[in-house]
């Protein structure tokens, strides 16, 4: 039976949902799974890719809240035991910081390449205006990888970081963006990552389609 409810939207297209799923496969936590429909916020949603204090919510042992980072310290919390940051301090900064930047920044990136599992471009035209986020996802990576030895960002378990970070390794793979080779291999890394599989193979068998998402633009 599960223990917790997360309310989500899209597997395809919601990168939001997607880090609230893997926040609680991070921590253990069971969940039975609310969708929330394509209505016209939602739909808003999806197309600004910002954060939305409707999803994902998770609702656990009479506590509900919402915002992916607000989620994973209450998981943290909750969970003290399951590692969802490392358990150096420093290195539990770090993942917190770089946590907070993808949580916050990288807007042209999203709404350049806008997440969507179910297409997988072999070339794509990227916005010059999104290079510099790349550049500096990739900078992030890479100081990651060589510091705490991948292949995860914080080492060989998966940490808060490598759940908000999962969807831009997505987009990356889904707009074939060129990567330095670590970067490559990090998403690759995600790609393989169980829940993540699990996730995506969800998303191909959801019907409801987003022309507003689809195609080139």
């Amino acid at each position: 039976m599960a223990s917790g409810l997360l309310t989500i939207s899209s597997k395809t297209y919601s990168a939001w949902s997607l880090r609230g799923w893997l926040l609680c496969q991070l921590a253990g936590l069971d969940v039975e799974e609310h969708h929330v429909a394509n209505d016209a916020n939602n739909r808003a949603e999806l197309m600004l890719l910002s954060p939305s204090v409707l999803v994902p919510r998770l609702t656990h042992d009479g506590v509900s809240v919402w915002d992916t980072l607000a989620i994973a310290e209450y998981l943290n919390e909750t969970f003290p035991k399951a590692g969802l940051y490392p358990a150096d301090r420093a290195a539990r900064a770090h993942c917190r910081a770089i946590s907070g930047e993808v949580h916050s920044g990288f807007v042209t990136l999203v709404s350049a390449l806008p997440m969507n599992l179910k297409v997988a471009h072999q070339k794509f035209p990227i916005f010059a205006g999104a290079k510099p986020d790349i550049e500096r996802i990739e900078a992030i990576w890479k100081e990651c990888l060589s510091q705490y030895g991948g292949p995860f960002l914080f080492g060989a378990k998966p940490t808060v970081a490598d759940a908000m970070y999962a969807p831009m390794a997505r987009r990356f793979v889904t707009y074939a963006v060129p990567l330095a080779p670590e970067c490559a291999a990090y998403c690759k890394t995600i790609g393989e990552w169980a829940p993540m599989m699990e996730w995506a193979a969800a998303a191909l068998a959801e019907t409801e389609e987003m022309i507003e998402l689809e195609g080139d633009f």
